[in-house]
């Protein structure tokens, strides 16, 4: 059976940092690309950041590009997400997913292997 699990999500202040994981277990993600999501309350989800197997590709949303940064460590099936100069904005329940197939890609439906999610609160 599939498993991902973030963790690290917490209570921070604006302007602070955070550090998800996202581990994977019950099989390999082996040339597949993995991403982070969010869900604010009463909002759609949107993808935050993708990044291919080898990490050397990445994408990053326009609302955090310069201060979120994904990474993954293949030997430990294990994706991150550095969070820095967090704002109330980022507020949100986050989300790590696998992509559908191998490749690359960036549309939210083409990842289908997704974990629970991990809740994040900037509080200003």
């Amino acid at each position: 059976q599939v498993q991902l699990v973030e963790s690290g999500g917490g209570l921070v202040q604006a302007g602070g940092s955070l550090r998800l994981s996202c581990a994977a277990s019950g099989r390999t993600f082996s040339g597949y690309a993995m991403g982070w999501f969010r869900q604010a309350p009463g909002k759609d989800r949107e993808s935050l950041a993708i990044i291919s197997w080898s990490g050397g590709r990445t994408y990053y949303a326009d609302s955090v590009k310069g201060r979120f940064t994904i990474s993954r460590d293949n030997a430990k099936n294990t994706v991150y997400l550095q969070m820095n100069s967090l704002k109330s904005e980022d507020t949100a329940v986050y989300y790590c997913a696998a992509r559908r197939s191998t490749g690359w890609g960036i549309v939210m439906n083409e990842y289908a292997y997704w974990g629970r999610g991990t809740q994040v609160t900037v509080s200003s």
